[in-house]
């Protein structure tokens, strides 16, 4: 039986960065499920950068289904974790139900990944303090609230926990994202 991994999300959460992740590790043999507040069909959203914008701007993305709602989850039945970013983390760091999965997963030293504004999740359980992380260059100053030292580079691994900044970044943060799986929870 293959290793399951857990994508945890919302609306307004960044296409690429839930899709590619899902994907990809589905074709390395790992079975993914995506989680969310409740079960119901999400909608993403696109970021991009425009001419003459000082930051992204949003575009509707994909529409995917939640496979699980949080208080279904049972971190335990889960090798790793997949936090992709957008605006989602900006309210997801609020659920209880969320708070407590991220907790199990990070007391247990199971691989993370956390990509853009993912890093607010691990940030709400004080997941960051005294790691080296990068995400969303933008909050460079919330990962120091949090006790991070910051990186602004493509992707930083500290331990089991892999970060990255933004979609583009996507090949090397699942590369490394992969090196720890094969280590941690290799596929059987």
């Amino acid at each position: 039986m293959s290793a399951k991994i857990l994508i945890v999300t919302g609306d307004a959460a960044e296409s690429l960065e839930v899709l590619y992740p899902y994907q990809r590790l589905r074709e390395e043999g790992y079975e993914v499920h995506i989680a969310a507040p409740a079960r119901k069909q999400l909608r993403f959203v696109v970021h991009d950068f425009e001419p003459g914008f000082d930051t992204y701007t949003e575009k509707p993305g994909y529409t995917w289904p939640a496979d699980l709602a949080f208080s279904e989850v049972d971190p335990g039945q889960y090798a790793a974790l997949v936090i992709p970013g957008g605006r989602a983390p900006e309210y997801l760091r609020n659920d209880p139900e969320l708070r407590k999965i991220l907790k199990s997963f990070f007391d247990t030293d199971k691989p993370v990944a956390q990509i853009c504004h993912g890093p607010l999740l691990t940030a709400a359980i004080d997941g960051l303090r005294g790691r080296r992380v990068t995400a969303y260059p933008a909050l460079e100053l919330d990962m120091q609230a949090a006790g991070a030292s910051f990186q602004d580079a493509e992707v930083v691994v500290d331990g089991t926990l892999v970060s990255s900044r933004v979609w583009p970044d996507h090949s090397g943060w699942m590369r490394e994202f992969l090196t720890v799986l094969r280590a941690k929870a290799p596929v059987t």
